[in-house]
């Protein structure tokens, strides 16, 4: 609010010197020889302008035609400029007359400054109704448009700064609801990942309660993991490793001697950055479907990279590519994310890559990772 108002001070008195500064220099041009009365009358001109002006603001205030005004309002507006075009008139003829700084001719106007003054005085004591009548339009001509001008650069100041502001608002709004986004994707997910844990310890208990009880302690740290994870948008490839880890020693116990584990990481990609849970989930989409709905064997293999400047995620399970896996929540989910977190700059593929291979490809952008 201060700093808006400063501004607007700033504007008033560039502005209105601006404009006095302007008289001068054609006054000098047209006479060359200005009157000693000449100065202090342009003076005076600036100072009731910035007064005066600084009243009409106020006045739009109070009677609500702050920009933007309703088209039907705008009458309102024209009505309050005639009015302070005249009292501008008035206010520099009668502070002329008091302080006698018109010419030593009175009958005509010598310069500039005449053509913004006429005499209150002159009005009573030397009544002639053409003559009044015509000094009276012609000062009211020469001053309404200074208001006009005035009240143009306002209201045009007022419609970008609007506009400006809506502009922002709408990119907070754009921001709030991705965040919410997000969080929706986020806390669907999380139930899920527990939902197919728990079916895994389930399996354990009565056949093994060692490993089941060893599958609750793999099961603690996934969900420590997961809680932390939850916190913060963006994680470390390295920890995302980790809570893949944890899951896949958990489906060992399950599927024991089926499922068969291979890692490919570069080790330069371990402090790359991601979305939490978002390898967490294209493993899980490959247990799914690799071991959870085909009988035999099943090879999972990760692998991260750089090519070029995308960091590349390569989850590959032994199966055959169901028509419907590509519409899963997981997978869906995953699709909304990068689509919210990177605009369009990261790339996910689902695709059959040997004739009994599917392979999750994800590419993101290398991003530093915070220090």
């Amino acid at each position: 609010m201060k700093k808006s108002a400063s501004i607007y001070w700033i504007c008033q008195v560039v502005g209105w010197l601006s404009y006095g500064l302007t008289i001068i220099f054609f006054a000098y041009m047209l006479e060359k020889q200005l009157s000693l009365t000449f100065y202090p009358r342009i003076l005076i001109n600036i100072i009731l302008g910035i007064l005066l002006t600084h009243l009409l603001r106020k006045s739009m205030i109070q009677l609500s035609l702050r920009p933007p005004t309703p088209s039907h309002q705008w009458w309102k507006i024209f009505s309050l400029i005639l009015f302070f075009s005249v009292l501008f008139s008035i206010l520099t003829s009668s502070i002329i007359e008091i302080f006698r700084l018109f010419d030593s001719d009175r009958e005509g106007p010598k310069n500039l400054s005449d053509h913004f003054t006429w005499s209150i005085t002159s009005i009573v004591n030397n009544w002639n109704g053409e003559r009044v009548n015509k000094r009276f339009l012609f000062s009211l001509i020469l001053d309404t448009p200074i208001f006009l001008v005035w009240i143009s650069i306002y209201v045009l100041w007022h419609y970008i700064e609007f506009t400006n502001s809506e502009e922002v608002n709408k990119v907070k709004l754009e921001t709030i609801i991705k965040e919410l986004e997000l969080k929706t994707i986020k806390s669907q997910i999380n139930p899920h990942f527990i939902f197919n844990a728990l079916n895994s310890i389930r399996a354990l208990v009565d056949e093994d309660p060692q490993r089941a009880r060893q599958a609750i302690t793999e099961l603690s740290n996934i969900l420590r993991s997961s809680i932390q994870v939850d916190k913060v948008e963006i994680t470390s490839l390295e920890k995302e490793l980790n809570i893949v880890k944890d899951y896949l020693a958990l489906e060992y116990i399950r599927f024991a001697d089926r499922l068969k584990i291979e890692y490919e990481i570069d080790p330069a990609t371990k402090d790359n950055q991601l979305p939490p849970m978002m390898l967490q989930t294209l493993v899980e989409n490959a247990i799914k479907h690799g071991l959870g709905k085909q009988t035999g064997d099943c090879l999972i293999k990760i692998i991260s990279k750089f090519e070029q400047d995308k960091l590349v995620l390569v989850v590959q399970n032994t199966g055959l590519l169901q028509s419907t896996e590509r519409d899963g929540f997981g997978l869906q989910s995953t699709k909304e994310r990068l689509n919210i977190l990177y605009h369009g700059q990261a790339l996910f593929e689902l695709f059959q890559c040997k004739p009994n291979q599917v392979t999750a490809k994800l590419a993101i952008p290398i991003s530093i990772p915070k220090k």
